[in-house]
Parts: structure tokens; sequence; C-alpha cells
């Protein structure tokens, strides 16, 4: 991409378009790597001048947008009073020859350690970087971005960008600039905070963690109890081999026990913080620590909901593709046969599988409703009563 994503204007956090002030901001970048190369590419594209430091300005200023300007490090830091810092920790000390043109300047760590580097070293990459330069002012800030979010542009979940620093009047000059690229800054504190902050990329999945143990401890306590009912009872009791059952039969008998239960835990949380609040007189007491973290995860286990049904919608479409259903359709046609019976047809089980098929149908479907309406990019679209109306509705009629 050589070219400005959008010329002469500023990307408001809306993603809206704003004018562009009369004298176009000048940011700097130190590093020509891939993020580099993105963050100049969404700096351009949101109207800011931006000139890259690099160690060979030649070799490496194609790779970067034409409305850039590539030139050496030492060049580079004169003007710009933002500068970023796109390098490996590593590397920092390569810049130590700078310090005198750096001095005053607010230096834009956007770096990020490895798990191990994170365990092996007790200060963060940002402070690291401050001690190797007192004169000037280091905000962490942009570490959580990834290169492909910078170039494509912020959506829904990767809007935000944790900024944090000593410094008030540098952080508020990262947060604007944050602004006007088209995120949404999140104010972190001091730069102690740093170490958390580059914590973030390293964490999988931290807020599904319970959720998912909790899915997990269901899903085995209700196949246990379905093997015994379903499999070993009748072969204890009368010798009957159904073992064949426990892939496809247990499972689907068991995600639709799992999919309720974790459907009534995800508003359960919400009436027993009610009751509490009734029972104190007051809402503006804090709730206990095991009904907060609760609250906090009805989302997750509202997705993992979501997701055994749609898995037991998928295991009872395959049910009838098996090679033990096919044998049980053959052995039902012979001992119609046997028995001289010409027509085989029970009213009350033909109307209790169609309308279990039915209200299995509507379930699922209001089900998706939910767990649509609970993505940020939807949610954001609705007002709070039509969210409630959304989420509270079906979830009546799920159940």
């Amino acid at each position: 991409m050589d070219k400005p994503l959008i010329s002469c204007h500023l990307v408001d956090s809306d993603g809206s378009l704003a004018e562009t002030p009369s004298e176009v901001p000048k940011v700097g970048i130190l590093g020509s790597g891939d993020f580099a190369r993105s963050l100049a590419t969404r700096l351009v594209g949101s109207g800011f001048s931006v000139v890259v430091g690099s160690r060979n300005p030649k070799r490496t200023a194609g790779l970067f947008p034409s409305a850039a300007q590539v030139t050496f490090q030492e060049e580079a830091v004169g003007s710009p009073e933002v500068i970023f810092v796109a390098m490996f920790r590593e590397h920092y000390s390569t810049l130590c020859g700078l310090s005198d043109q750096l001095a005053g300047k607010i230096l834009v760590d956007v770096s990020n350690p490895t798990e191990e580097e994170h365990a092996r070293h007790h200060e963060s990459n940002a402070e690291y970087l401050a001690s190797l330069f007192p004169a000037c002012t280091v905000v962490k800030a942009f570490n959580v971005i990834s290169a492909w979010t910078l170039q494509s542009g912020p959506r829904d979940g990767n809007r935000q960008v944790p900024i944090c620093s000593d410094q008030p009047e540098a952080k508020r000059t990262v947060l604007e600039l944050a602004q006007a690229m088209g995120f949404t800054p999140v104010d972190m504190g001091s730069l102690a905070s740093a170490r958390e902050v580059e914590a973030m990329p390293l964490r999988l999945l931290p807020g599904w963690k319970v959720p998912a143990l909790l899915a997990l401890g269901l899903f085995v306590f209700f196949y246990t109890y379905n093997f015994i009912r379903d499999v070993l009872q009748p072969y204890l009791q009368e010798g009957k081999n159904k073992f064949y059952q426990l892939p496809v039969s247990v499972v689907n008998t068991t995600l639709p026990c799992v999919a309720y239960v974790l459907l009534s835990l995800v508003y359960l949380p919400g009436v027993v913080a009610a009751a509490l609040q009734l029972r104190r007189g007051t809402k503006y007491r804090r709730f206990p620590d095991w009904l907060g973290h609760w609250l906090q995860h009805r989302k997750q286990i509202g997705l993992l909901s979501f997701f055994c049904a749609a898995l037991h919608a998928l295991y009872s479409f395959c049910l009838p593709l098996r090679r033990s259903h096919r044998y049980e359709l053959v052995n039902l046609a012979v001992k119609q046969v046997l028995t001289n019976k010409s027509h085989l047809w029970i009213e009350e089980e033909v109307w209790r599988m169609e309308i279990y098929l039915s209200l299995g149908v509507l379930a699922l479907g209001t089900l998706s409703l939910l767990a649509v309406t609970s993505l940020p990019s939807i949610a954001n679209s609705l007002n709070w009563r039509e969210f409630s109306f959304v989420q509270v509705r079906p979830f009546l009629i799920d159940l």
C-alpha cells in the first residue's frame, strides 16, 4: 500500500472523518519491520506526516507508503515530538547515540516480550527504555494492536489501546493520537502498569478459563450419568451390548443437558444479585467476589451454551447416517413382516417427534439470536431497551 488510505483527513474514534488541522502533525518511527510499516500506513492514512528512521533507508524506503519520508535515524528524530520505537528490547541500546537528539521527546514503546522474556525480566520493556533515556518521556501504547489491525483499521473488540505513562501531558498526547487513528484509548495509569499491559498479548483467552472448565465439568457429569443409564445398566441387567452408542448417541444426549444448564447459569446470577440487593436494601454495596466473577463470565457461559446446542443439532442430523441405525431399521422391517403387520403407525410417537423437532429448531434459532446480539458489533448498534428485550424474551422462550 503505497498511497495514504485517507488523504487530508483525520479518522475519529467512531470511524467518521474529521478535517485535518491546518498544520499537519509530524510523527516519527524508529524501525523498519512489519509493525513499523503498518503503523506508518495507518498514520499516513489518518492524516499525519510520518518520518521513518532506518539504518538502511535506501533498502527499506520502497516498503513504506510513498507519503512517508524514510531517512536515517539521526535525521528522523529531529523534528517530531512523538516518536514510536518499533524495535525489540535488545536493540534499544543502539539508540543511545541519539540521546541528545531524543531529549525532551515522547517515546512510544510498542514492543512485546516473549513469555520467557516476561518471566526473566523484572521490569517492563517500557521501563527499561525509560531507564536508558531519562531525558525522554516514555509512553507504553499500541502493543496489543497487531500489524494487520493497523492496516485494515480498528474492528470491534480490538479497538481498545491501553496507554500508560508517568507524564500526564505525554499520555494525553498519545491518547489523542490513538483517537485520531480510529482506536479507543484506555488510560492504564502510570508506567508501572506497563508490565501488566505487556502481559495482555501473552494471555490465552483469560476470560474463558472458568466457563470452559465449568462446561467441561458439566459435560463429564452428564456423560457419565447417560452412560450408566443407557449403556452400562442394560448391559449388566439384560446383557445388551450398547457400547457402540458412546461416540455419538450418548454425546448427543449429553449436549442438550449441558446447554440447558449453562443457559440457566447465564441468567441466574442476575436473579441472585437482585435478591441480594433487596435483602440489603441498597444497590450501592459491592457484590461478593464469587458473584462478581459469575456476572462477568455470563457472556462466555452463554456462548458455550450456544456452542453445545449447535453441536447437538449437528449430532442429531448425523444420527440417521449411522450404520447401527440402518441395522435397526432393517430389524424393525423384518419384525413387521414376521408379525404380519402391513402398516406400522403410532400416532403418539409421531406427534411427539414432530413437536420435539419443531421446538428444537425454534430454541436453536432464539439461542442464535442471543449469541449474535452478544457480539460487540451488534450490541453497540442497539440501545439498552432493545438489547434487554432481545436478551430476556428469547431466553424465556429457550427455557
